[in-house]
């Protein structure tokens, strides 16, 4: 028996699902204070999303630089600045739903947490495709067995 891809499961969620979740809360959120309200929240909620975004990432920025100049290996800085990105991305969208989930990638307290789950996809994807790549032992191409053509280097 197969396994069924998780792509087309996550494609129904994200385009199908999720709009129909966002436009009931708008909804309900007009509904409860007013359409006009509803559209200065929405506004109020992107202005507080871009200066938190703006705030975030120069900090996750500054840490990535420091961790670099340091020596040090900036994996916890990486998966910072990833997160603010995506939770950046999932703020550019209408409604108040992703926009909670952007807003908690983007919390330096509720990161953490985020950065767990995404090591541990990172670590799957690593894992399955291995190290050097999805169908590394099978690649055509120049290897250790591959042809070599020799040459010289010419600056002009």
């Amino acid at each position: 028996m197969a396994r069924r891809r998780p792509v087309g499961w996550f494609l129904l969620i994200a385009f199908v699902v999720v709009p129909i979740v966002e436009i009931y809360v708008l909804i309900q959120v007009g509904q409860v204070i007013g359409p006009w309200w509803t559209i200065l929240l929405l506004i109020a909620d992107s202005a507080l999303g871009s200066w938190l975004i703006k705030r975030e990432g120069g900090r996750a920025w500054r840490a990535l630089r420091s961790a670099l100049e340091s020596g040090r290996m900036p994996a916890d800085e990486l998966a910072d600045g990833a997160l603010i990105l995506i939770g950046g991305t999932l703020m550019l969208s209408p409604g108040f739903v992703l926009d909670v989930l952007g807003v908690l990638l983007i919390l330096p307290f509720t990161r953490p947490l985020f950065r767990g789950v995404l090591a541990k996809v990172v670590s799957r994807r690593l894992t399955v495709f291995g190290p050097m790549g999805a169908g590394h032992a099978t690649r055509p191409g120049p290897g250790s067995e591959g042809p070599v053509i020799r040459g010289e280097v010419v600056d002009d």
